[in-house]
C-alpha cells in the first residue's frame, strides 16, 4: 500500500467501505450528481436491531490497498455500486459485461453489488433484479436512497454472518493465518504446528474478529476482543499485528469516549484526487448521535465507562497509539499504516486540546518514508501536513507546509507547472503568516507576524501571478507590498529560498531591494496599470484596492485661504450667526474633539466659484531615490470640483516637502476635502484622510460661495521694495515713490476685470497708517465719479482711476534751528546765509556734546507718509449673496524736506484792513531754491540760504468760514474744537498766499504751507476786525495811504460808517473827531481851533447795529487855512458805551489825511 488516506480518522475503523464508480461513458456532472445522494446514506440503523451500520464511499479506490483488508477490515472493499447510461437494449448486454468485470476487481473481499442504470427503457427495463436498477434519466429516479438502504441492510448481514461464523470457531488449530501482502513470502516453510505459530494466528484472528465486531457495531465484544489479540499477539512478538490491535483499542475507546467525532473541522475536507467531491458522504457520517449505542448500552458515557472496564481513558488512548506507531515504524513496508495512525491520534489529540503532543506525532510524520512518490502525492501529504497544524493552532507551521505544497506545485520536474494551484495555495498561507491582503485590517496596531516571511511570501504570489498570466494581480502584490512592508524592508541578508530560484531576490542591501521592487512595479504596470478596481479571483475572493500612501508619505493637510485680493467678505448686517448652538455657554474651557471631528470642522475663510483653491500637504519621500508622482490631486465631495493635477519630483529621503494641490470649483456650497489621488510607478491611488490617522488638519470643509468678480490691479508708479511697516494689513500691491515736502505727483491707476462676472459696484475709501507726522490736507484725492459711470465694468475691460499723491508736513522750523543759525553769527533778518547745510545743523564740538543728532534729525531726515487705499467691488451672483472682494494699495511715499520757515511775524500795512506778513525762508535742499507767492516777487534762495520774505495780504474774515453745529460742539472735546478751528483759519491763510517752491535744476516744485507755522498772535494779527470802519472825506474813502484834497473855506462833509460783522449786536459808540498836524520830528499839535472849525458837532453817535448791519454818522469840517491836516477819529471816555468790554482791535479805524489847498481865484474878483 503506497498511497496514505489522509483523511482517516478514528471512528472510521467502525464503518464499511462502499465503492461508487462509473461503467462506459458517463457525464461527470451526472455522476456526481448521484453520487453525492448515495454518500448521503451514510448510516442506516438496523431493522429489528438496535444497530447501526456506518458506510464510507469512495468513489476511487486502489485494489492494492484492499489486498490490507484482512490487516485493517474498513479497508477491505465489501460494497460496489456502479452508475451506468444505457440508451437502448443493444448496449446492455455490453454494459452488464463491464459492470462483471468491474466486480472481479473486487471480487474476492465484496459482499453484494449494484448497478445503476439510467436511460434505458422497455422490456429489459422492466425485469425484476435484485442486483440492477433501472432508471429512465438521471432526473427520474426517485428511490435511489432507498434502493442504497437496502443494500447497506444486505451487507450488514453478510458482515453479521462472518463475524458469527468467525467467532464462534472453536478449532485453533485450523484457524488460518492471516497476513499483510509483504508477509506472504515471509512464512513460506515456517512450522506451522509450533505453538508459536499457533497464537500467532489465534492473535491475529482475534484482532480480525474485534474489526468484525466494531463494524457491526458491538462495541464491547470488539474491545474485548482488541485485549485478547494484544495479550496473544505480544507474547509472539508479531509487533505489525500487534499495532493494529493497539490501534484497534484506540479506535474503539475514541469512538466511545468522543460521540462527536474526531474528524473536526477536516470532514468537510476532500482529497485532491477527488476533485472536490471525494468526501461528501463523512461529513454526515461523524456527526452521529447515538453512536455507543450498540447492543442497547447507553449513550451516557457516565454509566457506561464504568461497565466498560476495558475502554481505554484517554491519556492511555494516546500512549497506546505511540506504541502502535513504533511498532509500525520497525517495518519498512508499514509506512503508510504509520503515517495514518499518526494522523489519526493528531486528531484525537487535537479533541484533547494537547497541541504540543500533536506536533510530535506530526513530526514524526514529516519523516515517514514512504518511497518515490509522485508531485501530486507530495503536493497531497504536504497539504494534509498543513491542515493538521492548522487543526492544533499551528498557523504558522501550517502556513509553512502550506507554502511548500504550493512551491511543489510548481517543482522542476513537473512537465507543466501548475501555476494557479501554487498561487492558490499561496494565498492559504497568509493567515498563517498573520498576514492580510486588505491594507486597511494591516494598518490597525503594530506589525504582527515574521516581516522576512512575508516579504518572500509577496513575492512569491507576485511571481506566481505573473506566470498565471495575470499582471493586473502582479502590480496589486507589489503595491501591498511597498504599502505595508516599505519600513519592514532590512540590510539583512534573506536566507529564505523557495522550490524555484526565479523569485529570491537573494542578498541585497535595502536600498537595492526597494530599487528593485519599484522597478519591478514599473515594468508590470507598463502592461497593466495598476489602479482603484477590486479584483476578484475565480474563487470568489476579492483583493481590496491598495493606495500607495506611503510614497510620498504625507504628514499633514492644510487648507489655504485665497490670496488677499481674492477673499470674499461678508456685507456688515448679513454675517451669519456661527454660534454653536451645542452648548449653552459663550465659552467652555472643556475641549472634547477628536481627530475625525477636526476634519468635518469648518474653516472659517471661505473659497469662491470659478477661483483657484489651493490645499497644501507636507510630504516626505522616504525612497532612496528621486520619486516622481506623475499626477497629484485632490478627491474632494459635496460640489462640482475641477481637481488640476500636479506633477512633482522629490528628491531621495528630501524630509518634509511642500507640495500645493489645487483645483476650481464650479458650484456653490459646501466642499469636503476628502484625501488626494497619485499616480506613482503607474499605479493610480485614492487616499483618503480617514484611512491616514497620522495625517494632521485643521479641518476639510470649507464655504464656496457664488462667484464673484475679479480685479487686477496696475499703477503708473513702480511697486515698493518694502511692504508698509508695521501695518498689520496684508496689501495687493504697494507702491513706493520720492518727494519733497509739499510736492505733488499724480498716481494713475488701472482696475481690469479679469473674472468671468460684471463689475457692478466699486468704492474707494484711504486710511493713513503708521504715521507719527503732522500731516497738511489730503494726503491722497481722487474723482470717483467717471470710473463709476463706466460700471458695470464686462470682462476683459478696465477702467482708469487718477489719485493725486500730495504730501504737505509741517514746514516750521524751530528754535533749534534758529539756534544753531544765530551761533554761527548768521543774522536771519534778510541777510543770506552762507554757510553750508552740514555747517549750519551739525553742531560744533566745542559748544555741543559729541553724537548730537538733534538738528539733524529734524530738518534733514527722510520722512515717511504711509497710507492705504482700498478698492472694494462686488458683482454678479456674490453680490446678490452679499459678499464682496477688495483691493489694497499701499502707497509709501519718503518726504525730503524742501523749505523751512524759520520765524514769523507782521508788520502793520500802510491800510488799516492790510499788512505785512514776514517769513524767513530756509532752503534745506542741495539745490537752487525759487520761492514764490501770490502778487510778491520771487525769492531765490541758495542751498542752505536762509531769506526773509514779506508778503501784503489782507486781513482775513475769519467768522465767514464754516462754524460747527450745536451738536458738535456739546460732545466734542473744546481743546479739539480749538485746534480744529486753529487749523481752519491756518488753511486759509496758506491757500490765500499761494506760496510755491521751484528747483529749476531737477524740475520738482510744490506748495509751502504756513500752517504750523502761525501762532496764535499772528493769527490775530492777521484777522480781519469783526466791526468794519469806513471813513468818507469830501466823498472819498480814506485810509492811511490816502490823502484827500478840499479848497480853504469850502465845508468838508465826513461820513463815518459802521459795519458789524459780528456775530452780536454793538453799540451805542460815541466816536469824536480830534484834528491834528504832524510836524514829522515827532511833534504833534492838537491846538487848531483858530484854523479849523467844524460845521455842527465833532462828536459822532452810534445807536445799536445788529449784525450784517451798518450805521452812518455824517458831518461837516471847515478849513481856514491851507495845509496838511490829520483827524484822530477815537472813542469818547464813556462807561456806559460798550467800548470797555470790546477788544481794542475791533476799532481800528483808519487815520485820515486832509490837504487843504488855497482857494483858486475867480476870473471875475
Amino acid at each position: 500500500m503506497s498511497i496514505p488516506d489522509y483523511m482517516q480518522c478514528a471512528e472510521d475503523h467502525q464503518t464499511v467501505l462502499v465503492v461508487v464508480q462509473p461503467v462506459g461513458i458517463v457525464p461527470e456532472d451526472e455522476f456526481f450528481r448521484i453520487y453525492k445522494r448515495i454518500t448521503s446514506v451514510a448510516q442506516v440503523s438496523i431493522r429489528d436491531s438496535q444497530r447501526n451500520l456506518y458506510i464510507r464511499y469512495r468513489h476511487h479506490y486502489l485494489p492494492e490497498n484492499n489486498e490490507w483488508g484482512d490487516f485493517q477490515t474498513h479497508r477491505k472493499v465489501v460494497g460496489l455500486i456502479s452508475v451506468t447510461t444505457c440508451r437502448s437494449a443493444k448496449e446492455w448486454p455490453q454494459t452488464s459485461d463491464r459492470f462483471h468485470c468491474q466486480k472481479d476487481v473486487f471480487g474476492a473481499t465484496l459482499y453484494d453489488s449494484r448497478l445503476l442504470v439510467f436511460g434505458l427503457q422497455g422490456e429489459i427495463a422492466e425485469q425484476q433484479r435484485t442486483d440492477v436498477a433501472f432508471y429512465p434519466s438521471y432526473d427520474v429516479c426517485p428511490d435511489v436512497e432507498k434502493r442504497v438502504e437496502d443494500f447497506v441492510e444486505s451487507i450488514f448481514i453478510v458482515l453479521e454472518t462472518k463475524r458469527l461464523d468467525r467467532a464462534t470457531d472453536k478449532s485453533g488449530d485450523k484457524i488460518p493465518l492471516l497476513c499483510v501482502p509483504f508477509e506472504k513470502k515471509d512464512f513460506v516453510g515456517l512450522d506451522t504446528d509450533s505453538r508459536h505459530y499457533k497464537k500467532r494466528c489465534q492473535g491475529r484472528m482475534r484482532k480480525h474478529v474485534g474489526d468484525l465486531c466494531l463494524q457491526a457495531g458491538m462495541l464491547q465484544d470488539a474491545l474485548v476482543h482488541y485485549h485478547m489479540a494484544v495479550e496473544l499477539l505480544r507474547s509472539v512478538n508479531d509487533f505489525l499485528w500487534l499495532g493494529a490491535a493497539l490501534e484497534g483499542l484506540c479506535s474503539a475507546s475514541v469512538i466511545f469516549h468522543y460521540p462527536g467525532g474526531t474528524a473536526g473541522k477536516a470532514s468537510g475536507r476532500e482529497p485532491s484526487l477527488a476533485h472536490g467531491q471525494g468526501q461528501a458522504a463523512d461529513a454526515g457520517k461523524r456527526h452521529r448521535p447515538g453512536a455507543l449505542t450498540a447492543n442497547g448500552i447507553s449513550a451516557d458515557t457516565s454509566s457506561e465507562i464504568g461497565r466498560a472496564k476495558n475502554c481505554l481513558g484517554p491519556e492511555d488512548i494516546i500512549e497506546k497509539y505511540k506504541e502502535a506507531i513504533s511498532y509500525y515504524g520497525k517495518y519498512k513496508n508499514a509506512g503508510v499504516i504509520e503515517l495514518e495512525a499518526c494522523v489519526k491520534a493528531v486528531r484525537v489529540l487535537a479533541i484533547q486540546k494537547r497541541a504540543m503532543e500533536a506536533s510530535e506525532f506530526l513530526q514524526n510524520a514529516v519523516y515517514i518514508n514512504l518511497g518515490q512518490l509522485s508531485e501530486e502525492e507530495k503536493i497531497q501529504r504536504y497539504s494534509i501536513l498543513s491542515e493538521l497544524y492548522h487543526l492544533i493552532g499551528f498557523h504558522r507551521k501550517s502556513a509553512f507546509f502550506k507554502r511548500v505544497a504550493a512551491m511543489q506545485c510548481v517543482a522542476p520536474t513537473i512537465p507543466e507547472p501548475g501555476w494557479r494551484a501554487c498561487y492558490k495555495l499561496l494565498l492559504e498561507t497568509l493567515s498563517g503568516y498573520s498576514l492580510c491582503l486588505d491594507p486597511k485590517d494591516f494598518s490597525k496596531g503594530s506589525h504582527r507576524g515574521w516581516a522576512a516571511v512575508q516579504v518572500r511570501l509577496l513575492h512569491e504570489l507576485v511571481y506566481a501571478s505573473r506566470r498565471m498570466g495575470n499582471p493586473g494581480l502582479s502590480v496589486r502584490h507589489l503595491s501591498f507590498l511597498l504599502q505595508t512592508m516599505l519600513d519592514l524592508l532590512s540590510d539583512k541578508v534573506c536566507q529564505i529560498r523557495t522550490t524555484e530560484g526565479h523569485v529570491c531576490l537573494g542578498a541585497l542591501t535595502l536600498d537595492q531591494k526597494k530599487k528593485e521592487v519599484t522597478q519591478s512595479l514599473e515594468n508590470y504596470t507598463s502592461k497593466c496599470p495598476g489602479g482603484m478596481e477590486v479584483l476578484t479571483l475565480p474563487d470568489g475572493l476579492k483583493l481590496p484596492p491598495v493606495p500607495l500612501s506611503k510614497l510620498p508619505i504625507v504628514r499633514s493637510v492644510k487648507l489655504l485661504d485665497l490670496p488677499v485680493s481674492l477673499r470674499p467678505h461678508k456685507q456688515k448686517g448679513l454675517l451669519e450667526n456661527n454660534m454653536s448652538s451645542k452648548s449653552p455657554f459663550i465659552y467652555s474651557p472643556i475641549i472634547m474633539h477628536t481627530r475625525g471631528e477636526e476634519r468635518t470642522k469648518k474653516i472659517e475663510f471661505r473659497w469662491v466659484q470659478g477661483d483657484v483653491c489651493e490645499v497644501q500637504l507636507m510630504v516626505y519621500n522616504p525612497m532612496p531615490f528621486e520619486l516622481r508622482v506623475e499626477h497629484m490631486g485632490l478627491l474632494t465631495s459635496g460640489v462640482e470640483f475641477e481637481a488640476l493635477p500636479a506633477a512633482l519630483s522629490l528628491p531621495a529621503e528630501s524630509g518634509l516637502y511642500p507640495v500645493t494641490l489645487v483645483g476650481v470649483p464650479r458650484t456653490a456650497g459646501n466642499i469636503n476635502v476628502n484625501g488626494y489621488h497619485t499616480s506613482v510607478f503607474g499605479v493610480t491611488s485614492d487616499c483618503l484622510l480617514d484611512g491616514l490617522p497620522s495625517v494632521r488638519t485643521s479641518g476639510c470643509v470649507v464655504e464656496v460661495i457664488p462667484s464673484l468678480p475679479r480685479l487686477q490691479l496696475s499703477t503708473s508708479l513702480p511697486r515698493s521694495a518694502h511692504p508698509l511697516r508695521p501695518s498689520k494689513e496684508e496689501l495687493s500691491s504697494s507702491v513706493s515713490v520720492q518727494l519733497f515736502n509739499g510736492e505733488t505727483q499724480q498716481l494713475i491707476i488701472t482696475l481690469e476685470n479679469i473674472g468671468s462676472e460684471d463689475l457692478e459696484t466699486l468704492e474707494v475709501t484711504s486710511k493713513a497708517c503708521n504715521t507719527k507726522e503732522k500731516l497738511f490736507g489730503e494726503f491722497l484725492s481722487w474723482d470717483l465719479e467717471e470710473a463709476v459711470s463706466q460700471l458695470p465694468l464686462k470682462p476683459g475691460q478696465s477702467v482708469t482711476l487718477t489719485v493725486n499723491v500730495k504730501v504737505r508736513l509741517d514746514f516750521s522750523g524751530g528754535e533749534n534751528l534758529l539756534q544753531d543759525l544765530n551761533d554761527d553769527g548768521i543774522s536771519v533778518t534778510g541777510l543770506p546765509i552762507s554757510s553750508p547745510l552740514r555747517q549750519v545743523l551739525k553742531p560744533r564740538a566745542e559748544t555741543k556734546p559729541l553724537g548730537s543728532e538733534s538738528s539733524k534729525t529734524d530738518y534733514n531726515h527722510v520722512k515717511t507718509l504711509e497710507a492705504v487705499m482700498t478698492f472694494k467691488y462686488s458683482g454678479g451672483a456674490g453680490k446678490v449673496e452679499g459678499y464682496y472682494r477688495d483691493l489694497s494699495l499701499g502707497v509709501h511715499v519718503d518726504v525730503e524736506p524742501s523749505v523751512f520757515f524759520t520765524k514769523v511775524s507782521t508788520l502793520p500795512a500802510t491800510r488799516t484792513r492790510q499788512c505785512h506778513l514776514l517769513l524767513d525762508v530756509f532752503n534745506s535742499t542741495e539745490h537752487e531754491l525759487m520761492v514764490s507767492a501770490n502778487n510778491n516777487q520771487d525769492l531765490v534762495l541758495h542751498p542752505s540760504e536762509c531769506q526773509r520774505m514779506a508778503i501784503q495780504v489782507a486781513k482775513f474774515d475769519f467768522h465767514t468760514l464754516p462754524q460747527p453745529d450745536q451738536e458738535a460742539v456739546r460732545y466734542t472735546n473744546p481743546k479739539l474744537l480749538e485746534e480744529e478751528r486753529l487749523h481752519t483759519q491756518a488753511s486759509m491763510i496758506s491757500s490765500t498766499l499761494g506760496i510755491t517752491w521751484n528747483i529749476p535744476s531737477v524740475r520738482r516744485q510744490g506748495e509751502a504751507s504756513v500752517e504750523g507755522v502761525l501762532n496764535q498772535l499772528v493769527l490775530e494779527h492777521l484777522q480781519l476786525a469783526p466791526l468794519q470802519w469806513d471813513v468818507v472825506v469830501n466823498g472819498k474813502p480814506c485810509d492811511c495811504d490816502i490823502i484827500a484834497d478840499c479848497k480853504v473855506g469850502d465845508a468838508v462833509p465826513l461820513e463815518v460808517k459802521l459795519t458789524n460783522r459780528s456775530m452780536n449786536a454793538v453799540g451805542p459808540f460815541a466816536l469824536t473827531v480830534v484834528p491834528f498836524q504832524d510836524y514829522q520830528n515827532g511833534v504833534q499839535n492838537y491846538d487848531l481851533q483858530d484854523a479849523v472849525t467844524f460845521i455842527g458837532s465833532n462828536t459822532f453817535y452810534i445807536d445799536m447795529v445788529k449784525p450784517t448791519e451798518n450805521s452812518v454818522c455824517m458831518g461837516a469840517l471847515l478849513f481856514l487855512y491851507t495845509g496838511d491836516f490829520y483827524l484822530n477819529i477815537k472813542f469818547q471816555d464813556d462807561s456806559a458805551g460798550q467800548g470797555k468790554e470790546l477788544p481794542p482791535s475791533w476799532f481800528g479805524l483808519p487815520s485820515v489825511h486832509i490837504k487843504a489847498l488855497e482857494a483858486p481865484i475867480e476870473a471875475g474878483a
